[in-house]
């Protein structure tokens, strides 16, 4: 090859060789000279060689490279894509770190939240503990300040009733044992009166006393008798709000009675086992009646008679919401039914007043408890 066409096949190399590293992202290339006397592909000698024959193999040998180059650029562009892959993973894990910051300070945050509201509830808990505890101790002094209190008042009326029964004593041996009173002043399950009588079998009855209350609500029960499996025999009673009734057998019968305006008044009830017909009486006068109250069902014997309280029980039970408050006097029963004659003349204090055939009121006759106490009775006087 003469020396013109090897400096064009240098330039044109050359040329070639640039234009591919162009393309390949400026990937450099080697050029080597090829002797005169050697064959680009074998080494053989090329002295014999036509010029077609040179060029062919130079073309080759220039084929053959650009291959080797094009193979080392897709390795450089595989290598590089690999290290894109890395870049983009580490930057991505730059980014999420934050995201891990954020979320290790929520949970840091989220901890000191509950920490504090544990603390809180603790405090809370504490607060309420103590509350509690305070409230017990007050309780158990309010209820040691009842006792006291409960006690010093039954001492207090006892020794009232002391003086009370001292200064009547020169009284007494003029004073006819039916003219007293009983005496009610609170509301308790501790003061009652108990009749010594015991009461026989009865098919009829009429009970009558004088009573003075303003208890509201309900002046409670001035009587209640009870017998062995059944503490509702005999009953009157005004409870709460509603109206005065009587009970027999655990039966009822509301009454029209209006006693609570702090005045005495006599009242009497009437019954009789026939047909259950009962007669209500208020001052003398017959103010209601009816039928049907307990029919046919005699009133048991061998029971207790309790003033001023109501039995839950036989001689107990009691409740002070049911207690009777005020003064009660003259309780009679007898064992049949009283004329509206009869009753009339014990409202008005005849002089020829029955006395009960059944129970009739003495001092002897009764005993108090709790605190009850007995006065002089002053209803006729009043009266008359």
């Amino acid at each position: 090859m003469s020396r013109g066409a090897l400096g064009r096949f240098f330039a044109l190399s050359f040329l070639v060789a640039r234009a591919a590293a162009q393309d390949f992202a400026q990937t450099r290339f080697i050029c080597t000279s090829i002797p005169l006397d050697m064959d680009p592909m074998c080494s053989a000698p090329m002295q014999n060689s036509g010029p077609v024959e040179d060029i062919k193999g130079t073309i080759l040998q220039l084929r053959e490279t650009i291959l080797q180059q094009k193979e080392t650029i897709m390795n450089q562009k595989e290598t590089i894509r690999e290290l894109t892959a890395k870049l983009s993973r580490c930057e991505s894990q730059s980014v999420s770190e934050p995201s891990q910051y954020n979320r290790a300070n929520v949970s840091v945050q989220t901890n000191s939240l509950k920490d504090l509201l544990q603390n809180k509830i603790d405090h809370l808990e504490k607060q309420v503990l103590s509350r509690v505890n305070s409230l017990e101790e007050t309780k158990n002094a309010v209820r040691n300040d009842t006792t006291e209190n409960r006690g010093k008042i039954e001492n207090a009326l006892n020794s009232l009733h002391q003086r009370i029964s001292d200064l009547e004593k020169g009284q007494r041996n003029s004073r006819p044992t039916d003219k007293f009173q009983i005496t009610f002043p609170l509301r308790t399950n501790y003061m009652y009166a108990k009749v010594k009588t015991s009461l026989p079998e009865m098919y009829a009855m009429t009970v009558c006393m004088w009573l003075k209350s303003n208890a509201s609500p309900g002046v409670g029960t001035p009587f209640s008798y009870a017998v062995p499996g059944q503490s509702n025999e005999l009953v009157l009673i005004e409870w709460g709000n509603n109206p005065m009734e009587i009970l027999i057998n655990d039966k009822v019968a509301k009454l029209p009675f209006l006693i609570n305006d702090g005045k005495w008044h006599h009242i009497c009830v009437t019954w009789s086992t026939r047909d259950g017909v009962w007669e209500a009486y208020q001052d003398g006068l017959k103010r209601g009646n009816g039928e049907n109250l307990a029919p046919w069902h005699p009133i048991k014997p061998g029971g207790i008679m309790v003033l001023g309280q109501e039995q839950d029980t036989l001689g107990g039970g009691f409740d002070a919401t049911q207690a009777f408050v005020g003064e009660m006097s003259h309780f009679h029963m007898w064992d049949r039914v009283l004329t509206p004659g009869e009753v009339y003349s014990l409202a008005n204090c005849s002089s020829k007043t029955l006395v009960g055939n059944v129970i009739a009121w003495t001092e002897a006759n009764v005993d108090i408890y709790g605190g009850a106490t007995k006065w002089t009775f002053e209803a006729c006087r009043q009266i008359n």
